[in-house]
């Protein structure tokens, strides 16, 4: 029996006339509806005829999450009078509830995905719904490209609708063709916000680690929160483990404590999500599933720990894993809007009202800042491989694609041009991200296909901590474990198994089939030792493993999770297998080398015959005969890294050089540039042939830098002969000293004592440059600096000569120093 009362009591039944105006009229359009509005559940319902009347159509809905996709089928098929499986249904990774009579089918957008590289057509499906779309997930974003590319080419009858739980739609109904926006008004009741941030500073979050003081401060607000405030407490935290550790601080609290987050068992799921029984109160510890995907029942009161986790590719160090972040003003004012649902309620905000204004204002989009590896491989299935053609929010970042193919190209999922092999197409269908699909498929072959699955269904969702940072161990739990985790586990290992063949390689050790399928997934982190629990990955990143570890004396390790702490050059290896040699050479035979490498290392050229994987040496010896050319390569190599002084420069070399770079800066051509990276891209024009004949570091310092710069002068042109016409070494002055000219900085300098310029009018020049003078006593120390001399004696010169005359009587200092005769003499020995 269809709940009409439930039904007509959801705010978005207002905005369904609109919508499907605008779907009768365009064809696609965007939903605006706060949460807890119906548009989840109401929308589709509708849009399939199964309320409000109307033709049955096939509609099918899109959620972020698993769990959201279970929770919204379960709600709209109670909504109709039903279980799902009947006409409302669901599909999730591992897990299918629909029957012959199914009309609404929620999927997770990954699951779409997947379908629409089978069936681009879509055949049968009449709309599609991508809910959620402002949370900017990767395979959300992929989808809606996909379907634009379907309507356009094959399917102009499927209708589209982009649900948003924020008013920031106008992006969307651009990629949409400027496709209408439809509003519908949310039923809220005021929330208080309370600022309650921790009494001491706390560490700010780096990688996965959250300082366990904000965590302690974060149990003692629920506290505080159930002790002010009426009703349930929903709290949001980062991810599962900071889950955890409040839970178990918050023992013995006047209320029951639940657990919701991906990982949790499907009852679990169904208990938050059914509300109190009415006998006490809960608490709900939530990671960001709880947002805007899920409706928590019973909530008066929201605590927000700030914290999000996103994810985040380090490619310069093969390191892809999810860190914590600061969580949007966008992700807070939904999760404080949880607290409003269903009467006034409050939010408990873990930080400074201060620092709320200096949050990013929305998330990161996932394609921005994720490992596109598995975006790469569903455009180049789609025939797009670079996703030029596609319909994106945000375009790709061309180095982290790149990087991705880079990638498929080393699994075999594309060839050397980036289109699709047929490898790559049964890589794509196995919903795993490609290096887990090559490990799974190469693996088979190698340890048999169910261990094969074993170890990758380990890889594709992290074990709890406690399973420990050894792989075959965390192995070994799982089978016999009877957690969550397991369980989990089990199904996907199930999946997995169907996609290959048991035959052959299966009776080897765990220890020695976990350490093979780990290294073939990740190649670029197999591991040689170095000593003391740190390793050398092939990446050429370092990594440590934490003291007590059991696989501190492994000789080679297939580090499969890693992440590095702030401040430290090397990862952290959180989850490995020990491997041997042998397996490091054949997971990663595409990273070997073996061939002749000379190079500046250690301040000198370095000749040698190496073997290597990446940066791992496998072995190593001195080569006696060296190519001249690779040799002087690796001269020039050290001369840009320690720069032009392991040459032979003398005091007048240097000076040339500022003189020519004077000569440059004024004049221009045809006077060379002579800054270290214009010299080092012109060797061949003034260090031959002395370069050619050099071996070592010792040769270099033998090469004299100022007659191999006079090379560089203009004597083609003949302006050669000007130099010393144009920037002189030396001036002589009114005295008849020749003074030295400094051309090191902005404007050439001309230091001399005050009384050898008497008589001299005018600021001496070169190149039309006046120079700068420095005026010296007749001690030699700083008297005056000027470079307007006419102006120095008319102005400045009578208060420098009362101050001289007193420190210098013995030597002359006329009133008017331009009518006298310059002199380097005191007055007697002028006499």
């Amino acid at each position: 029996m269809i709940r009409t009362d439930a039904l007509d009591q959801l705010p978005v039944r207002t905005a369904v006339p609109a919508l499907e105006r605008a779907l009768d009229d365009r064809g696609v359009a965007v939903l605006c509806a706060p949460p807890g509005t119906g548009k989840t559940t109401l929308v589709p319902l509708v849009l399939a005829g199964l309320a409000g009347g109307g033709p049955v159509r096939r509609v099918v809905v899109a959620e972020p999450r698993r769990i959201a996709a279970r929770a919204a089928a379960r709600r709209m098929a109670w909504l109709i009078g039903e279980r799902a499986g009947g006409r409302v249904g669901f599909t999730v990774r591992g897990e299918r509830v629909v029957g012959r009579d199914t009309v609404v089918e929620v999927v997770t957008t990954g699951v779409l995905l997947q379908r629409l590289q089978r069936d681009q057509e879509l055949a049968g499906v009449d709309a599609v719904i991508i809910d959620e779309c402002h949370e900017r997930h990767l395979d959300a974003d992929t989808v809606a490209a996909f379907l634009l590319d379907v309507r356009e080419a094959i399917r102009p009858d499927l209708r589209l609708v982009a649900a948003s739980a924020t008013t920031d739609a106008q992006g969307w109904a651009r990629l949409l063709g400027d496709a209408p926006v439809v509003e519908a008004e949310g039923v809220s009741h005021p929330v208080e916000v309370v600022w309650a941030p921790p009494a001491a500073p706390v560490r700010p979050p780096h990688g996965m680690r959250v300082d366990p003081a904000l965590l302690t401060h974060v149990a003692a607000t629920v506290r505080r929160a159930l002790a002010e405030r009426d009703g349930d407490v929903l709290c949001f935290l980062p991810g599962v483990g900071e889950i955890g550790r409040v839970a178990g601080q918050l023992a013995g609290v006047a209320a029951e404590v639940l657990q919701v987050h991906g990982r949790a068992p499907a009852a679990v799921q169904d208990a938050v999500l059914a509300g109190s029984s009415g006998e006490g109160r809960r608490v709900v510890l939530a990671t960001s599933v709880a947002e805007s995907s899920l409706t928590v029942p019973g909530v008066r009161v929201v605590v927000d720990s700030g914290l999000a986790r996103e994810p985040r590719t380090d490619h310069a160090r093969g390191l892809s894993a999810l860190t914590t972040v600061r969580a949007s003003q966008a992700a807070g004012r939904q999760r404080a809007g949880r607290a409003g649902r269903e009467a006034p309620g409050a939010v408990y905000r873990c930080w400074a009202q201060a620092e709320d204004g200096r949050l990013a204002r929305f998330p990161s989009p996932e394609i921005k800042v994720a490992d596109l590896a598995a975006f790469a491989l569903q455009a180049a299935c789609w025939g797009d491989p670079d996703a030029s053609g596609l319909a994106l929010l945000d375009p790709p970042p061309a180095g982290a694609m790149s990087a991705a193919r880079e990638v498929l190209t080393a699994v075999g999922a594309v060839d050397a041009e980036g289109r699709v092999t047929g490898r790559g197409t049964r890589m794509s269908r196995l919903g795993l991200h490609p290096r887990l699909a090559r490990a799974l498929l190469d693996g088979a072959a190698g340890v048999g296909g169910r261990r094969a699955a074993e170890v990758v269904a380990l890889l594709s969702e992290e074990p709890p901590r406690e399973y420990g940072d050894d792989l075959a161990a965390a192995l070994r739990a799982a089978r016999r474990g009877g957690d969550g985790y397991a369980g989990r586990w089990r199904q996907e290992v199930r999946r997995l198994s169907s996609f290959v063949a048991d035959a052959g390689g299966g009776s080897g050790p765990d220890d020695a089939a976990v350490g093979l399928v780990a290294a073939l997934a990740f190649p670029e982190r197999v591991a040689r030792a170095r000593g003391e629990g740190a390793f050398l990955m092939a990446s050429g990143t370092g990594a440590e493993l934490r003291e007590g570890s059991g696989l501190r004396s492994a000789p080679w390790l297939a580090v499969a999770v890693a992440d590095r702490p702030a401040h430290s050059a090397s990862a952290r290896v959180r989850l490995a297998a020990v491997i041997d040699e042998d397996t490091a050479r054949a997971a990663a035979g595409h990273l070997r080398f073996a061939g002749e490498e000379v190079h500046w290392a250690g301040g000198d050229v370095v000749a040698r015959r190496v073997e290597r994987l990446g940066a791992v040496e496998l072995s190593v010896r001195p080569l006696k005969q060296l190519a001249p050319g690779l040799v002087r390569e690796a001269l020039v190599e050290g001369l840009r890294r320690e720069g032009l002084g392991l040459l032979r420069w003398t005091r007048e070399t240097g000076q040339l050089r500022e003189r020519l770079a004077f000569l440059h800066r004024e004049l221009g051509e045809p006077w060379p540039d002579v800054s270290q990276g214009a010299l080092l891209e012109r060797t061949e024009q003034w260090l031959e042939p002395e370069l050619s004949r050099a071996r070592r570091r010792s040769d270099l310092a033998r090469i004299d830098a100022g007659q191999a710069l006079r090379r560089l002068l203009p004597w083609a042109t003949g302006e050669a002969v000007r130099l010393d016409e144009l920037a002189p070494e030396r001036i002589e002055v009114p005295s008849g000293s020749r003074i030295r000219v400094e051309y090191g900085g902005a404007q050439p300098v001309l230091a001399v004592k005050l009384q050898e310029l008497f008589g001299l009018r005018e600021t001496p020049r070169v190149a039309g440059v006046p120079v700068l003078v420095h005026l010296l006593s007749p001690a030699g120390r700083p008297a005056a600096v000027t470079a307007d001399l006419a102006s120095f004696w008319q102005d400045g010169y009578r208060a420098v000569r009362a101050e001289l005359r007193g420190r210098y009587p013995k030597h002359p200092w006329p009133e008017d120093p331009t009518t006298v005769e310059a002199t380097r003499f005191t007055k007697r020995a002028r006499r």
